[in-house]
């Protein structure tokens, strides 16, 4: 005859888990739900018996929620959700915001991980839209599309630092060049607004996907600014021709004949250069205009217009 079951030894049959093992976690009270209604569809069985497979509370099947119809607001997450796979609740709560829905942080996080939104494989980095499929559109003023971009370089000590390069679309003008030892999102929406000051910001700005470009920071700015990020295609740098373009001219012109003792003296000698590219070098895609002599003449020219016109 077998004797005994001894500790330790072979688990009983109706054991949840090994011996010395870690107990699984419990079903959550909705998955016993669905759990006990499939085992009634699928096999017919009374509802006493599809809640005792379940180990689902017979009381707490006919009990019907009071809560109310949260089926927008959770549909809504979902796409947001699958538009940004790398954002959290808190992220998706600030959008909800924005579009006008009234719902606190915590339901959106309850909701958030009730879809099971958190347990999300991570994907392959996801690059951000661009605004236009092929070329963008060519601007027709000042301040309508710019682009903007980062520059490296070293001093003469080796410390490398980097360098914030902006370009007007259409009249070649370089608003800022700016040299700083880092440089985050938040920075850059920093120099943006010193530039801009109270004028008129740009529509949209021409970047790549720079984590700096691709920040929360820098998006707050844009979103409180009224500017459109666009976004070229990944490995494509010949959509950003223009600052690529620019990017090669102050590379030839200045980083490469100077050298630099302090980024100081990286500031001066740029914000120099800046200077001489806006009102002294001429450029062969302005007839040999300067970006100054070309807006000044494009300025002219629509007085004119104007005079014609109301004539």
């Amino acid at each position: 005859e077998c004797s005994a079951q001894t500790p330790g030894g072979r688990p009983l049959a109706r054991q949840a888990h090994a011996v010395g093992g870690l107990a699984k976690k419990s079903l959550r009270p909705a998955r016993r739900r669905e759990l006990a209604a499939w085992f009634q569809d699928t096999f017919q069985v009374s509802c006493l018996r599809a809640c005792r497979l379940a180990q689902f509370s017979r009381a707490a099947w006919y009990r019907r929620s009071r809560a109310k119809d949260q089926s927008a607001l959770r549909l809504r997450i979902r796409d947001f959700a699958q538009a940004r796979p790398r954002f959290g609740y808190q992220r998706i709560w600030v959008l909800l915001r924005r579009e006008g829905w009234l719902v606190n942080r915590k339901r959106v996080r309850r909701l958030y991980r009730l879809d099971g939104l958190q347990l999300r494989m991570r994907v392959r980095r996801r690059k951000h839209m661009a605004l236009h499929r092929g070329p963008a559109p060519m601007p027709n003023g000042p301040r309508e599309r710019w682009s903007m971009d980062f520059v490296h370089d070293t001093l003469a000590d080796g410390r490398p630092f980097r360098i914030l390069t902006v370009v007007d679309n259409w009249s070649r003008s370089s608003p800022v060049v700016e040299a700083r030892g880092r440089m985050s999102g938040e920075i850059v929406g920093q120099l943006l607004d010193h530039v801009l000051g109270e004028a008129t910001a740009p529509r949209s700005i021409t970047v790549d996907h720079g984590t700096e470009f691709q920040s929360r920071a820098l998006e707050d700015w844009a979103y409180r600014r009224g500017v459109q990020l666009d976004f070229i295609r990944p490995g494509k740098p010949v959509e950003n021709a223009f600052i690529e373009s620019f990017n090669g001219r102050l590379r030839d012109e200045c980083l490469n004949v100077h050298q630099f003792a302090s980024l100081a003296d990286a500031q001066a000698v740029l914000e120099a250069w800046r200077l001489d590219y806006n009102t002294r070098r001429p450029h062969s895609s302005l007839g040999h205009l300067t970006p100054s002599e070309f807006v000044r003449q494009r300025q002219e020219e629509w007085i004119v217009e104007e005079v014609v016109c109301s004539a």
